[in-house]
This record gives C-alpha cells, sequence and structure tokens, in this order.
C-alpha cells in the first residue's frame, strides 16, 4: 500500500505555483501517494491574519507540511513551535513541517537559490553584487549570496528602512563582506558585477521592470527568481544586452528538492525535478 502525504502551499495569487506539479510527480516516480494543494489567500479573500486559523486546519487535515510564500514568510514565524537555524537566520520560513501538532519553521530558499546559481553561473564575478528586494525572499537569497562568497552586496528595496535593517542583519552574520543599503539602482549598478532580483515584479500578477533597461552591460551577471512567466521581462532586457542569466526555474527547482525532502523523508532525484520542471513550461 503506498504511503499517503498530503502537503500544500499557503501564498497570495499561487495559481500559477508549480510546486503541485513537482512535488506529485516526484513521489509518482518514487511510489507515493502525495497531495499537494494551494491554499490561495487571494482565492480565499483573507489576509495574514488567517494564519493561525489555516495552520490549525493543517493540523487538523493531517498536512506533513506547507510551503509558505508571499506575504506569509515572516508573519508565520510567530505562530510555530519551532525554527531551524537557517529559517531563525534568514528571518523567513518557506516551509513548515508538521509532526503531530508540533510545526517547525525552514527555509530552503536559501538553499534552492544556491543550488539553481551554481549551476547556471557557475564561475562568476562575485565581487560586487547588488541585491533588489529586502522581503523575505530577498533575505534568504542574501545571505546565500553571501554564503557562496560575494564580499559587496549592495540592497536596494522600495523601503529604505527594510534594506537598511536587512543590510545591518546580513552584515553581522558575515563580517567578512561589505553589506550595505543602496541609494538607488544606477548607483549601485555602476561597479556592480552580478544583479539578483528578488521583488514580485515581472511575476503574471505584477508585470514589468524593476529597473532602468539602460543599466544592463553585458559584464553584468543577472539572476531572476520570478518563474511565472520563466522569460521575465528583465531577463529578456538582460539577453538583449548580452548578460549571463539564471532564469527563476533554477531556485524553484533547488527549493522543491530540499523540500521534497522534508515532507517525505526522501531524496528527490534533480535531474528528474529539474527535467519535470522544464516540461511544464513558461
Amino acid at each position: 500500500m503506498k504511503q499517503s502525504i498530503l502537503c500544500g502551499l499557503i501564498g497570495a495569487g499561487i495559481q500559477c505555483s508549480r510546486s503541485p506539479a513537482l512535488h506529485q510527480a516526484e513521489a509518482r516516480a518514487q511510489g507515493l501517494d502525495l497531495v499537494y494543494k494551494l491554499i490561495d489567500l487571494d482565492v480565499l479573500r483573507i489576509g495574514n491574519e488567517a494564519l493561525p486559523r489555516l495552520l490549525a486546519d493543517a493540523v487538523r487535515e493531517g498536512y506533513s507540511g506547507l510551503n509558505i510564500t508571499f506575504p506569509c514568510k515572516q508573519a508565520v514565524m510567530p505562530l510555530l513551535h519551532g525554527l531551524s537555524d537557517e529559517a531563525r537566520a534568514i528571518g523567513a520560513v518557506n516551509t513548515v513541517v508538521i509532526a503531530g501538532e508540533k510545526l517547525t519553521g525552514h527555509n530552503t530558499d536559501a538553499s534552492g537559490w544556491a543550488w539553481g546559481f551554481k549551476r547556471a553561473l557557475p564561475g562568476v564575478d562575485l565581487s560586487r553584487v547588488v541585491l533588489l528586494g529586502a522581503g523575505g525572499a530577498g533575505a534568504a537569497v542574501g545571505h546565500a549570496a553571501l554564503g557562496l562568497g560575494v564580499r559587496e552586496l549592495s540592497i536596494l528595496d522600495v523601503d529604505p528602512s527594510r534594506a537598511a535593517a536587512l543590510a545591518s542583519r546580513l552584515g553581522a552574520q558575515f563580517p567578512g563582506a561589505k553589506v550595505v543599503p543602496g541609494q538607488d539602482p544606477k548607483a549601485a549598478l555602476r561597479s556592480a558585477s552580478g544583479l539578483i532580483h528578488c521583488t514580485p515584479t515581472g511575476m503574471s500578477g505584477h508585470p514589468g521592470m524593476p529597473l532602468d533597461e539602460e543599466l544592463l552591460r553585458p559584464s553584468l551577471w543577472v539572476s531572476e527568481i520570478v518563474y511565472v512567466p520563466l522569460e521575465t521581462e528583465l531577463l529578456k532586457a538582460a539577453r538583449r544586452a548580452g548578460c549571463a542569466i539564471a532564469d527563476g526555474g533554477h531556485m524553484n527547482v533547488g527549493q522543491a528538492i530540499r523540500g521534497f525532502k522534508l515532507f517525505t523523508g526522501r531524496e528527490a532525484d534533480p535531474a528528474r525535478m529539474d527535467a519535470h520542471f522544464r516540461k511544464l513550461g513558461a
């Protein structure tokens, strides 16, 4: 008899998520019966205030775990019984493992981005990097980037105080690196070797460009975390400018590989999961 596993995703505007397809396909390949549900705050017309009820429902209904995405990655933290060291250091949770009635928060954004980045952009210059977005995803990816050896990280956000707070926290965690809040993209990118984009701009529900296309140049690599659509306006512009790029699918697969292990206790097949993601299209 197949092992039955129930998991899901809580977030806003998540109907295009690839997570259900990725987890369910890998489960089938391993002989598991896995059901992955979308708990979309927009569809339900609720906000973060509903998180306590949604978590209680998941416990009652026998979920093994939940992925957590925008805008819940930080709001969910006080509602959990425990945090992994990584989630605590990053200050955001994107995966909750449920064991009995105990909820433990993890963060696979950092390891997922690092897995995809090393795969898509091996050997690129990590001397000076600009990070756009200081929310939950930006915090995780900034942490991962510094862990990979970025020497100078400039953080920009629509909320300058949030960028300053993240720069202060990451600077304390990585004292060997220079981490500063940036003032404007033009100044920050002038001497940058790479750009990491961690805002919702470019997603299906948030079309557009996060910065002026004229700021892109061939010597700049660009890492995108948005994956629906896979070819965002930023990546199209980066291609035109001759930049080396990493699309958001690399991070999404990296996240799913680790999330699958947290939910099922089994190792996912990275090549199989990546191939399945690419078959899903943009």
